[in-house]
């Protein structure tokens, strides 16, 4: 059938491409090594998958999904909209800002995944989607232990002095390594497990949580500590008739998590042990991303324009804490990330896969008693990264597995449904679909990778340049690099760079020229107006405009008014 020769590709792809993305890094090569480089890899995997389900099967994908099909295409246009009506660069509306790259194309490119993983029915296709989940654990757990043992073999600035796997940031290593531990607890407590297995799990296990613990990640604690509590719920579902057990387990740790959330908001007996000042920060940011989709409620900000706006869209109170000159292109939640920077439209489309998602969670764990590692590893795996969305940044190698599982969970959903229909009814109604042997699914993959990287690769190349530039200390090639094409798309962050380093090496007149050139690229870059006062070669007129632009987007401070 039609349906399976789609599905057996899709789901090798997935299930390769997932962990591969999470995983995926560029060293000396790239000024970012982490992101830049995964939203290409993520953009070669979602094309791939989309050439081949939306060219062969899209009336199967239309008749199968029609509410997640209308929820992925509002997501989409209210995401164009977003780009269209933004103040915020076009490049950085599609790409993305440096060092996140959560723009359009990081988001166009999720959601062509999660329709993917809408044509997937058999058992064996999440199940090694899983699989993947736990190898690129593996390996950043042996990446970890390695960092600990003997030092760092990757060659790149670790201002935090801990594990950062191959996320780049130790909170991100946590937080992942928090999801694979749930998720390998749920693989070990599968009946039929083999006990050589269990126990070289527990080993892992072990290392997992120093690793955890190394990175210093409160959202690494967070995350495992509720996903295995998760899967020991399933746990208890499955070997009590009853719910009674279960739902009292299940009401204990509930108790656990409003003390811990307490603590987390200085309150309680626990404060002592959660609190953090990072939490107050996090409130700080979430209020301003509030505040940006209430002021722009049909639009938003733009795609990844958090940055541009925070200065003015954040409460007083922020300037007392983290202070007036501590800023975050992100807001450290990524609902609210999303309602920044689309308003109520995009929000409301991103909050329908969250229903449905949770939709199909719940219905799996009424109707399903058994302790099933599919059942029980998707919903904990989707969890786990809402859980982890709730309190950070979307890191692409972070977020394709919460796209991933939330497209999975409501396939598998679904495919039980198929599978106690047909198990019912005597005869199959399914028809067999004739297909086109000229085109392959493997081919139609291969062409969209190719479009994939394509699109992708501009920002990857442009940062190549870049770091080529300074490795040469060459002022010409720096020009080069900066010089607008297709493979070198602007970007404010390396226009600040290059104006610091003309700076820095007395080549004023080079300053100046892309210090100007920032302005005019981005008016609402606070920092571009901020260099251009400070430098030498900046007439009167500049600093007054720099001042007026200073006062404008950071209207709460006082201390640019002081400026002369």
């Amino acid at each position: 059938m039609l349906k399976l020769e789609i599905e057996k590709p899709v789901a090798r792809l997935l299930a390769f491409g997932a962990p591969f993305i999470s995983i995926f890094l560029l060293i000396d090569q790239v000024s970012d090594p982490v992101n830049v480089t995964k939203m290409a890899a993520l953009s070669v995997v979602a094309f791939g998958l989309a050439a081949a389900v939306l060219v062969k099967s899209p009336r199967m994908l239309w008749s199968d999904a029609k509410l997640q099909v209308i929820a992925a295409l509002g997501f989409i246009v209210f995401s164009i909209s977003a780009v269209l009506n933004s103040a915020s660069p076009l490049g950085q509306n599609f790409y993305g800002t440096y060092g996140r790259n959560t723009g359009f194309l990081t988001y166009f490119s999720l959601t062509l995944v999660f329709l993917a993983t809408l044509v997937l029915r058999r058992a064996e296709s999440f199940r090694n989607i899983l699989y993947g989940l736990l190898a690129a654990g593996l390996i950043n757990v042996a990446y970890g232990a390695w960092t600990i043992t003997f030092g760092d073999f990757v060659s790149w600035n670790n201002p935090y002095n801990r594990i950062l796997g191959t996320f780049g940031n130790p909170n991100f290593i946590g937080a992942f390594l928090g999801i694979f531990a749930s998720v390998l607890v749920a693989y070990l407590l599968t009946p039929g497990t083999k006990i050589a297995v269990r126990i070289a799990g527990i080993v892992i296990l072990i290392a997992t949580f120093l690793e955890i613990k190394s990175s210093l990640a409160v959202q690494g604690i967070v995350v495992s500590g509720g996903g295995i509590a998760l899967v020991i719920f399933y746990y208890l579902r499955y070997k009590f008739t009853k719910w009674t057990v279960p739902f009292i387990y299940l009401g204990s740790v509930a108790v656990v998590g409003i003390f811990a959330l307490m603590g987390a908001l200085q309150k309680g007996p626990l404060t002592s042990l959660v609190y953090k000042t990072s939490v107050s920060l996090r409130g700080e940011y979430w209020q301003a991303g509030i505040n940006m989709g209430n002021s722009h409620p049909l639009t938003g900000i733009g795609m990844d324009s958090y940055g541009d706006w925070y200065r003015r869209s954040r409460d007083a109170q922020a300037l007392i804490l983290p202070g007036p000159n501590t800023t975050t292109n992100a807001a450290h939640n990524v609902f609210l990330d999303v309602f920044a920077y689309g308003g109520y439209p995009l929000f409301i489309a991103y909050m329908a896969f969250f229903v449905m998602s949770l939709i199909a969670a719940i219905k799996l764990t009424f109707i399903q008693k058994e302790f099933n590692f599919v059942k029980v590893g998707l919903i904990v795996a989707w969890i786990c990264y809402q859980v982890q969305a709730l309190i950070s940044i979307n890191q692409i190698g972070l977020a394709v597995w919460g796209w991933v599982t939330s497209g999975a969970l409501i396939a598998y959903e679904f495919s039980t449904r198929i599978a106690q229909s047909e198990s019912t009814s005597k005869v199959s109604a399914r028809k067999t679909v004739k297909n086109n042997p000229l085109i392959s699914p493997q081919m139609l993959i291969g062409l969209g990778m190719v479009v994939g990287i394509i699109i992708a690769i501009p920002p990857l190349s442009g940062d190549i340049k870049w770091r080529e530039a300074l490795k040469a200390q060459n002022a010409d090639l720096v020009t080069v690099a900066l010089t607008p094409s297709y493979m070198s798309p602007s970007s404010s962050n390396l226009y600040i760079n290059a104006t610091q380093i003309f700076e820095q090496n007395n080549l004023p007149a080079m300053a100046y020229k892309y210090g100007k050139l920032n302005t005019e690229y981005n008016p609402n870059y606070f920092d571009a107006w901020r260099l251009l006062y400070a430098l030498k070669n900046a007439t009167p007129e500049d600093r007054k405009l720099a001042k007026e632009k200073m006062i404008e987007l950071d209207p709460l401070n006082e201390e640019w008014k002081k400026l002369p």
